[in-house]
């Protein structure tokens, strides 16, 4: 579904990324772990068509989609969930849901899929009059994933969605992860919490300073000495 060919992002004279290549299947979550600083956000903008790459390709669906923009790559299945959720916050729960769906224009449809992520998220639904900016974090963060799944993505890009959050909100934000990939959306998911993200992941990709340095599945990851030792605490 999703492909990278030889990817470099520049940020004027440092060299953000480095000729990465990655893959995503349909139906998959692929996380990409790694320290801060080591590409993950700049790589997902880029994916996003937020960073213009200095070269390489990103491909949607067999297509090549480097020249497009953002709202292009909406139209064609790609939704992001940025970093710090950037919810609207002087406007309604419900006007923030409306706008995840502003490229659509079937309303019955848009109506099902305002029930369907308040099934995901129940406390959107007796939130809905509420400013988003009165939602607590984990409220938020639960509103901006519902805002893009609004857009009926084939693919979802998810930046760090257990930031600042209570070790319990994060089981439940990666519990629903779960669920909307079973339901059928694509997940490629940055996430320094790499216990949790490699747990829910079918794959993975570690990157250092830009660079891809270890790929396997989720459980390989896991079970890799090299990655208990630099992500996940162990000794």
């Amino acid at each position: 579904m999703l492909e990278l060919r030889d990817l470099n992002v520049h940020y004027d004279m440092i060299h953000a990324i480095k000729g990465i290549s990655l893959t995503v299947e349909k139906g998959e979550i692929v996380t990409l772990i790694g320290a801060n600083g080591a590409g993950k956000t700049t790589t997902l903008r880029t994916i996003a068509g937020l960073k213009k790459p200095t070269s390489g390709s990103v491909w949607l669906n067999g297509q090549d989609i480097t020249e497009t923009t953002p709202r292009q790559r909406v139209q064609m299945g790609a939704a992001m969930v940025p970093e710090g959720r950037h919810v609207f916050s002087e406007m309604t729960v419900q006007e923030n849901l409306e706008l995840g769906a502003y490229l659509r224009r079937d309303k019955e449809g848009i109506a099902q899929d305002m029930e369907m992520v308040c099934g995901y998220f129940p406390i959107l639904k007796s939130r809905r009059k509420q400013t988003a900016g009165t939602l607590s974090g984990g409220e938020q963060q639960m509103l901006a994933m519902a805002r893009a799944l609004m857009s009926r993505p084939e693919i979802l890009f998810l930046d760090e969605p257990s930031m600042g959050l209570s070790p319990l909100l994060v089981s439940e934000i990666f519990a629903i992860i779960k669920t909307i990939n079973n339901a059928g959306t694509t997940i490629l998911l940055v996430e320094q919490n790499a216990g949790m993200a490699l747990s829910v992941a079918h794959r993975a990709y570690v990157m250092e300073t830009g660079s891809i340095v270890l790929s396997g599945t989720g459980a390989e990851l896991m079970e890799s000495d090299e990655i208990r030792k630099a992500y996940l605490g162990g000794s």
